[in-house]
């Protein structure tokens, strides 16, 4: 096992910033994040890393403190995390409430059949089947926290064949649409079949995978190919949003990635994930130091955080949203509730932190 690497909580606060921002619907900041340029975006890091971290909390201490308690530990974690769905929904509901009277927003945020019909749409909160918009991704952290110390005992039986089975389940999302319905239609937008198998390749890469890749992961020809894949990405995605870049790309092309279904982690945007991976940790040391010293503190604060600020961003999101229709849609207003809210997130997990040194709890993972 390898001691935690604070890239990936730097990492994490980062994706947690451009998450935020991408949440703030007709936000010009939105093409600072990295959905605009490639095939993938923050949702691949956050899955990977809570896989990575699982691993080395749970399977780091599983010698010491054994199955029982390791068990014990993730089940919580798990817990945790639907606990804070749940009152997230609660603070959601209420906020809607408040700001749109039960009327307005009710399509923006999907929270229209909690006022329409509240008993059901509280029984189908419950049972994992309905989320509100921009909540999505914690059913799905949740299933695959619960289901963790599972993983974890496969992976130490055998970490290739727990791998390729991960594999083969996401094999059976893509060529026969395995899902977990979700309420009132349709599936969870995070699809756990599908998703599940970023989260056990981050498991893996920590139990093994960090040392039995170190040899392939020099490569130069390997790396040169990442970059050449995230480059056809970026032209790719570009035309997306400039139609004569769209015509550039040749037909057999479109024809062999569209579509691209992020609840299904569409392999184009597994492999472009991997490919960005692969080439940010080449290019960055383990040891992050330089004048943007204070701009990475605020970024791993979040991170260290990120349940908590995960929420507070749903929240912050939404205002900004109303803020933007109701005050002024303006590009000034737009980087000022952008800038704002990204402020009160660093503050919030700064505060956290402090009051974390007084309270030592179990690591956190999401």
């Amino acid at each position: 096992m390898r001691p935690r690497d604070l890239r990936l909580d730097a990492c994490r606060g980062l994706a947690l910033w451009f998450i935020f921002i991408d949440h703030v619907p007709d936000n010009v900041l939105s093409w600072l994040t990295l959905r605009n340029y490639g095939f993938s975006d923050t949702g691949e890091w956050f899955v990977f890393i809570s896989g990575y971290t699982c691993m080395l909390a749970y399977g780091g201490g599983l010698q010491q403190q054994g199955w029982r308690t390791t068990t014990v530990r993730a089940l919580r974690r798990g817990w945790e995390i639907y606990a804070a769905f749940l009152v997230l929904l609660i603070a959601y509901f209420a906020l809607v409430w408040v700001i749109g009277g039960g009327v307005r927003y009710l399509d923006e945020t999907n929270t229209g059949f909690f006022f329409h019909d509240p008993g059901r749409t509280i029984a189908h909160v419950l049972a994992l089947q309905f989320a509100p918009v921009n909540t999505d991704i914690l059913l799905t952290f949740s299933i695959l926290h619960l289901t963790f110390p599972f993983i974890l005992y496969a992976m130490i039986r055998s970490a290739t064949i727990t791998l390729a089975s991960s594999f083969l389940i996401y094999l059976m999302v893509q060529l026969f649409d395995w899902h977990v319905p979700a309420w009132p239609t349709g599936e969870l937008y995070f699809n756990p079949f599908a998703w599940q198998l970023l989260f056990v390749i981050g498991g893996w890469y920590a139990y093994e995978g960090t040392d039995r890749l170190q040899p392939i992961l020099q490569s130069r020809v390997l790396l040169a190919l990442a970059i050449a894949y995230l480059a056809a990405g970026l032209f790719i995605t570009l035309g997306w949003h400039f139609k004569p870049l769209e015509q550039l790309v040749p037909a057999q092309v479109t024809q062999l990635i569209y579509p691209i279904y992020k609840s299904h982690l569409a392999p184009v945007r597994l492999l472009h994930f991997l490919s960005l991976a692969f080439v940010v940790s080449r290019l960055t040391p383990r040891e992050w130091h330089g004048r943007i010293r204070p701009l990475m503190m605020a970024m791993i604060r979040c991170g260290e955080n990120s349940l908590s600020i995960y929420c507070l961003g749903v929240l912050l999101a939404f205002m900004a949203h109303v803020i933007l229709i109701d005050v002024s849609g303006s590009l000034v207003m737009q980087i000022v509730v952008s800038l704002g809210g990204i402020a009160v997130m660093v503050l919030a997990a700064t505060l956290l932190t402090w009051e974390a040194q007084f309270d030592r709890r179990g690591p956190r993972l999401f």
